[in-house]
């Protein structure tokens, strides 16, 4: 996964892996790599998401 990935291009991967996984797109051999995959990118969202919640708080917290 690149460094600069963007939470939307993340969550965009995510969905399609889920999609794929829901209809059975995946071979047995692609299964556990599509996982890894999946885990890394819900980290990443999960990641961004709490960074950008702290990042508000502190400027909410500034403007008062």
């Amino acid at each position: 996964m690149k460094k600069e990935m963007k939470y939307e291009e993340a969550f965009e991967q995510l969905q399609t892996i889920v999609r794929k996984m829901e209809n059975d797109e995946f071979s047995i051999d692609e299964i556990a790599v599509q996982l890894k995959t999946a885990q890394c990118l819900i980290k990443f969202c999960k990641d961004k998401l709490t960074k950008t919640e702290q990042e508000i708080l502190q400027i909410q917290t500034d403007g008062d």
